[in-house]
């Protein structure tokens, strides 16, 4: 999150001192094009201090979750929980079912994330009507682990060598040999946990290992861009599942 933070606060100060070398903007204190030269080298200087942060690897201790037999290593991740009124098995239904036209935002920020191109159905290019884990267990992600009213991962290749090519039907322990340098995998779960009478914890957790240094370094400066659209996605999925989960109960 430190890196994540110098990246944005170095990448706001750049354009704001970007656009005082055209009109200082006395409103925020800069008089002079020479103030606003300083505070876009200061903001470029800062957000490279973010981008080359290095990133620290985590290792699973105990083996818990689905998630863990997957990506028991990882330098990225995040984490999301939600407290949802409603029987597991009607949560674990709505997180099948849940699409993209429920997810708020989820359209404007993956068009941003690719760019405003159309490109071919993804789970960043969803075509309406049909479940998310749907579109993206037949697209570029494989379902790697399904345990029913409990989790659910899935998982894909973020960054290979150039000239690689996936299996035409490629298996969970396919993903779990992948360990060449070169490469970074990601994975990302639904988990449902028990949280009192009529009720659940459902958490959504992302992690990303990049296997060598180069990969890893590449990745931190994609990884801090996007951080914080892909978080505010997450919330609102969960709050779709929630949505959808707890209208089926009343």
């Amino acid at each position: 999150m430190l890196a994540v933070g110098l990246v944005y606060v170095g990448l706001i100060a750049a354009l704001v001192g970007g656009i005082s070398l055209v009109k200082p903007l006395a409103l925020v204190g800069i008089q002079s094009r020479l103030q606003g030269t300083f505070i876009l080298a200061l903001g470029l200087l800062i957000a490279g201090v973010g981008w080359a942060f290095p990133a620290k690897e985590v290792r699973v201790a105990v083996l818990r979750t689905q998630l863990d037999q997957f990506v028991p290593v990882y330098q990225f991740n995040e984490a999301h929980s939600m407290r949802v009124m409603a029987p597991k098995d009607r949560v674990y239904r709505a997180i099948k079912e849940v699409t993209a036209d429920e997810i708020l935002f989820f359209r404007t920020l993956t068009w941003v994330q690719r760019l405003g191109r159309p490109g071919p159905e993804s789970i960043l290019n969803p075509p309406e009507r049909l479940p998310l884990l749907e579109v993206a267990t037949r697209t570029s992600f494989l379902l790697l682990a399904e345990e029913a009213d409990r989790e659910i991962v899935v998982g894909t290749v973020v960054v290979a060598p150039r000239g690689w090519r996936p299996k035409k039907s490629p298996t969970a322990e396919d993903f779990k040999a992948i360990r060449e340098p070169g490469f970074a995998i990601a994975a990302m779960n639904f988990l449902i946990e028990d949280a009192g009478p009529g009720a659940c914890t459902v958490t959504t957790e992302t992690r990303v290992y990049a296997i060598d240094v180069p990969v890893r370094r590449g990745f931190a400066r994609y990884w801090r861009v996007i951080y914080p659209g892909s978080a505010l996605i997450r919330r609102m999925w969960l709050r779709a599942v929630k949505r959808r989960a707890e209208a089926s109960v009343l």
